[in-house]
């Protein structure tokens, strides 16, 4: 078996690997020809992906990279893993999966399988990517090609997280797609779900992602209804996550980043209104979860005012850029939005990361594009005013962040465990 793997990304790549392991044979496509470079050189730019892994593929001829879709033409499947990000309005923005369709379209072949993993909307399969299929190609899915949808199931630097064991729901076109589909995956993964349907697999993906957003935004909410009452959060969270049954652990912290939970959400809200209904609930917990970075700079605010400063002039380091520990994930990271609304108060903001030594360009923040991490040691440290924690890598060294910054305020109660002298530590 051949298969393609379209965008060669935080989710493609690692799927595109784990189909190599098992014997199938793996064309990744990309149209960033540095990515395609460095991937059939057996080089790897993420960070949890080891290059060794790359290079034994590649050379066993399992899995090679390009830029050139006619490759299509000569596999069983084609596997689409590109972004959907939203646009600025906040509504979906379905352009790459389409450009995708449309330039496979013009390659692909009878009796081809094509599944969507982007996640997004109920109906994009069915609807939106199969009228570009049918349009470009002349062929009509669930009689010349098969059609489906199997969203994406990522955990980054989660090391008991494997591809190969997360179970993968599919929803076909027809029954044959869903068929065809499973002939596929079963040769990477052990546990299939198959469901009634395209639009079944993507909600049953929206919902993964909105329940953790809910939950967050409820904890997030009561971080503050609990700090007016001099209650602490996260004793409260450690506290009840002893209960065995019916409870089930959600952290508060400076907002919502990665390629999921601060997005998905507004794919359902959209597509509900395109339906006449409502969905109240899923945006509230969204205006409370982008609402955080600024609850942050407010607390940010009051730990300096405590040393009789302002933010206006203070020297800021954002400890964290990445979205999630352990990562050099940066996509919708809120440390971007602290730093901008750092910056617009007029204080001198820096940042550091060992996971991101230097800000690539981005859509939404390329005003940053280029800024490197500041080093890490006492000197440097020492020379803030106040260090914000908003991403608690394993990397950094807490006890010495302790003992050279001036002031901390931590949105990650990682400084809880820390010894250090009374009043240097805020949470927020």
């Amino acid at each position: 078996m051949t298969i393609a793997i379209i965008g060669l990304g935080y989710v493609g790549l690692p799927l595109a690997l784990q189909f190599a392991r098992s014997g199938v044979r793996v064309i990744g496509l990309d149209i960033d020809a540095k990515k395609i470079r460095a991937l059939n050189s057996g080089r790897s730019y993420i960070k949890h992906i080891l290059a060794d892994e790359i290079k034994k593929l590649v050379r066993a001829g399992k899995f090679s990279a390009a830029t050139n879709f006619a490759e299509i033409k000569n596999v069983e499947a084609v596997l689409i893993c590109v972004p959907t990000p939203l646009k600025r309005n906040r509504a979906p923005d379905l352009s790459f999966v389409l450009r995708t369709g449309k330039s496979l379209a013009a390659h692909l072949q009878r009796g081809q399988l094509v599944v969507l993993e982007s996640t997004t909307y109920p109906g994009t399969t069915e609807n939106e990517l199969r009228e570009v299929l049918e349009r470009g190609s002349g062929l009509k899915a669930g009689k010349d090609f098969h059609l489906a949808f199997s969203p994406e199931r990522e955990d980054p630097a989660n090391p008991q997280s494997k591809v190969a064991d997360i179970p993968k729901v599919i929803g076909g076109y027809t029954p044959a797609c869903l068929a065809a589909a499973k002939k596929v995956y079963s040769r990477a993964i052990c546990t299939l779900v198959p469901v009634a349907n395209c639009r079944t697999a993507e909600a049953a993906k929206l919902l993964e992602n909105v329940f953790r957003g809910v939950n967050i935004a409820l904890v997030n909410e009561l971080k503050g209804v609990y700090a007016a009452m001099y209650i602490d959060i996260w004793e409260v969270i450690a506290a009840a996550r002893t209960k065995p049954f019916g409870f089930m652990p959600f952290y508060p912290g400076p907002g919502l980043g990665g390629h999921c939970i601060p997005i998905d959400p507004f794919y359902l809200a959209w597509k509900a209104r395109q339906v006449g209904q409502e969905t109240r609930f899923v945006e509230l917990a969204g205006e409370i979860n982008r609402a955080m970075p600024d609850k942050v700079v407010a607390r940010l605010a009051k730990a300096l005012a405590s040393q009789k400063k302002k933010i206006s002039g203070a020297k800021i380091l954002v400890l964290g850029l990445a979205y999630k520990a352990n990562v050099d994930d940066d996509r919708e990271s809120p440390s971007y939005r602290l730093l901008d609304l750092l910056a617009a108060r007029g204080a001198r903001v820096a940042y550091f990361d060992p996971h991101v030594p230097v800000i690539k360009p981005t859509r939404e923040h390329p005003h940053w594009a280029g800024t490197k991490s500041v080093k890490w040691n006492r000197k440097t440290i020492s020379s803030f005013d106040v260090v914000l924690i908003a991403t608690a890598h394993d990397a950094v060294d807490f006890q010495q962040l302790a003992d050279w910054a001036r002031l901390i305020v931590d949105t990650r109660n990682v400084m809880a465990a820390i010894k250090t002298v009374a009043g240097k530590i805020w949470k927020a």
